[in-house]
């Protein structure tokens, strides 16, 4: 079984109880809400967004709320069924973010929320690279990630066992850098204790020059 595999299925045996606990959830994180309002304001006009790496979509029903043309994508057949039964008006579609090829200039924007810390480091400068050139000139892409040195392997999360995955920690300097490698300019970045438990927390917002 591949890594992608085993993150598939890890999920999938999951995303009950995570849906059940309400992991991921908006409403005790005001900044978080802040951040996705001010990017909803700066890219509603650009073109649709792609949430990759959705999960059940509560993202990306908020950034519809917002008036964002948004669909989600994720690795876990089970997540997007969830996600599909809960916002039955939005598009969700099973992919994996390393085989993402969104067309040249396509996008408004991009939301990588927490959703790439599962990758093998020198896995991620290609993925935002794909994503980066697909967005349209002054379309922003968004990276939320666990902040720390190394990687974590887990055998069990949200109360299930039989899983298994890799967390990798990336230092926000690392992450700028992987930003403007793939051709994007600095927006914003936020930093955040543990908002989850564990690691303290990065958001980083960049977009691609006009």
């Amino acid at each position: 079984m591949t890594g992608l595999d085993a993150l598939r299925t890890s999920y999938d045996r999951v995303a009950d109880a995570y849906v059940g606990m309400r992991a991921g959830d908006l409403g005790r994180h005001p900044w978080l809400r802040a951040a996705l309002g001010a990017f909803a304001e700066e890219v509603r006009d650009l073109g649709p967004v792609l949430d990759v790496g959705c999960g059940p979509g509560q993202v990306s029903a908020h950034l519809a709320g917002l008036g964002v043309d948004v669909s989600g994508v994720d690795l876990s057949p089970r997540m997007v069924e969830h996600a599909r039964r809960a916002h039955p008006q939005l598009r969700f579609e099973v992919a994996s973010a390393t085989d993402l090829r969104p067309a040249e200039a396509s996008l408004g924007g991009v939301l990588a929320w927490w959703s790439l810390f599962h990758l093998p480091r020198a896995d991620v400068p290609a993925v935002v690279g794909t994503l980066a050139r697909a967005l349209v000139p002054g379309g922003q892409l968004v990276w939320g990630t666990h902040v720390g040195d190394g990687e974590t392997h887990r055998t069990d999360a949200y109360g299930v066992d039989g899983v298994s995955w890799t967390t990798v920690r990336w230092q926000p300097e690392n992450m700028a850098a992987v930003l403007t490698g793939a051709g994007l300019e600095p927006v914003v970045e936020l930093r955040f204790p543990p908002l989850w438990g564990g690691s303290p927390q990065a958001l980083l917002v960049a977009r691609r020059p006009a």
